[in-house]
């Protein structure tokens, strides 16, 4: 039997999940869009802000703001939940692209939280994106606490468009 179509199974999978998903799927060199559902409707961010938060790091490296090498130091009391790779150097510190690998990878909340200390918290992760021409993406809140995601609040969220 033939798979789904892309959208018919997005639309089933919303219907199992009994929860709504948004996803597009665009031709890069182009950047015309093939597919998209839900591509502007806003979404909890959740751990996905952690790859734009490593992209804001790379641009200040690029920028010569920012080194990967540079270690950074941090005490048991930064340390939030969910951090499996940052709570085993507290004794050593890590340094920014190992806090970029460890949020990318493992999702680890106290890498992105001391990475996201590096770009001026959530206002200036929010104030790159606007730079770089995204004016719909926001972030509000540090981790954990942007993961609430309550109905209808628009802080800590982006479009798949966006995105």
């Amino acid at each position: 039997h033939a798979s789904p179509q892309p959208l018919e199974q997005i639309k089933l999978s919303e219907s199992q999940l009994s929860g709504r998903v948004g996803m597009i799927e665009m031709d890069l060199a182009s950047g015309r869009t093939l597919t998209a559902w839900r591509a502007d409707e806003r979404f909890p961010m959740m751990s996905t802000f952690k790859v734009v938060l490593c992209g804001a790091v790379l641009a200040r490296v690029d920028a010569g703001d920012e080194q990967l090498e540079r270690k950074i130091h941090y005490r048991q009391q930064d340390l939030v939940d969910y951090s499996p790779v940052s709570e085993k150097h507290l004794a050593d510190g890590m340094t920014v692209g190992e806090l970029c690998a460890a949020a990318i990878t493992m999702s680890d909340n106290s890498a992105a939280n001391l990475l996201l200390a590096t770009v001026g918290g959530p206002a200036g992760l929010t104030a790159f994106l606007r730079q770089i021409g995204d004016n719909v993406t926001r972030l509000d809140r540090w981790e954990t606490e942007l993961n609430e995601a309550l109905p209808g609040d628009a802080r800590d969220t982006t479009t798949p468009a966006s995105m």
